[in-house]
């Protein structure tokens, strides 16, 4: 093969739907691996609900956007079949940042060697982004403490599944909020979580005083909505807030009004947003931290997995309508 297929970015979106016209499907030439570098064949990519602000012009937000006419970011597992670099070999299967295409040119920067004998859906569902992130924003920033209680919305999903099975794993209480009864089923009776609310029903105050009767300890944000309002309200003095994503406004023009600060003041709160990259450097020991649970089974999960690069970018919109039943991931 002397060309492979890529996906740029070259219209930054609308409020709304992702729609096909801000991206360009192109064919490249296949390069060489130069001095420093290794030539990548990415197998499976994964899709993420933080390519909304990626993909948004945002020049302040944590990381640089997307630039038009280039490569659309995304991360992937794949294999190494060349290599002029020191710390790769040929055969190496690596995890890292690759983009929307099947073949990545690297100079091993963000690239990690994937140590677990798993399958590369294990590796994109749990030891990439989703496991790091959960790792990360429950242990480093939440601070769990046996016998607290947790909320965690978008509980369905990447992220989400796996704060709560690890705080389960530490002792916690664990409440999901998902967005249908068949999620709530998943997370309850599969996953262990001790309740779980659809957040399209009527009654969300009177399901969390249920649900928490003592109280909540610590609210771990993936997704923003009406019930974020309830949750801040039911929060105990001292209680811990992690905001690690808002993916009920990534379509909005005008985000949401927050929570009100009163109880902030009145519980002595502490809220505090986080991002990956942030961290990367931190990766081999979040990974140490996360695959003990990982390889004595206390981490279950289930991919949504679409076939073909081109997939992704009707794939993209599965984030807002909610009918991905598990880690998105194209297999290429």
């Amino acid at each position: 093969m002397t060309t492979y297929k890529a996906i740029n970015l070259i219209k930054r979106p609308e409020p709304g739907p992702v729609t096909t016209d801000i991206f360009d499907v192109v064919e490249k030439e296949l390069p060489k691996a130069g001095s420093g570098e290794i030539l990548i064949k990415q197998t499976q990519m994964s899709l993420d609900p933080a390519m909304f602000g990626w993909m948004s012009p945002d020049t302040e937000s944590y990381i640089p956007p997307v630039e038009l006419g280039s490569v659309m970011r995304s991360s992937g597992v794949g294999k190494v079949i060349e290599s002029n670099h020191p710390d790769f070999n040929e055969g190496d299967r690596v995890m890292g940042m690759m983009g929307w295409q099947e073949y990545a040119l690297s100079n091993g920067q963000g690239i990690n060697k994937v140590q677990a004998d798993v399958p590369d859906e294990t590796v994109l569902s749990v030891f990439a982004l989703p496991g790091l992130t959960a790792t990360q924003g429950l242990f480093n920033v939440g601070k769990p403490k046996n016998g607290e209680t947790l909320v965690v919305t978008g509980a369905a999903g990447s992220v989400g599944s796996i704060v709560g099975q690890l705080a389960k794993a530490e002792g916690l209480k664990v409440i999901g909020v998902v967005g249908s009864d068949e999620k709530a089923n998943w997370i309850v009776n599969e996953l262990g979580f001790d309740g779980a609310i659809n957040y399209k029903t009527s009654d969300l105050r009177d399901q969390l005083i249920k649900l928490t009767p003592e109280g909540i300890d610590l609210y771990f944000e993936n997704t923003g909505g009406p019930i974020q309002n309830l949750v801040v309200e039911r929060m105990n003095a001292h209680g811990r807030v992690v905001v690690c994503g808002m993916i009920a406004d990534y379509d909005k023009e005008v985000p949401s009004p927050g929570p009100s600060w009163i109880p902030v003041i009145k519980k002595r709160l502490t809220i505090q947003g986080f991002t990956m990259p942030d961290h990367f450097e931190e990766i081999p020991s979040l990974l140490s931290k996360l695959t003990p649970y990982v390889m004595s089974g206390k981490i279950k999960y289930r991919s949504h997995i679409l076939e073909g690069l081109e997939s992704a970018i009707e794939g993209l919109n599965l984030f807002f309508t909610g009918e991905n039943k598990g880690k998105l991931i194209v297999k290429l």
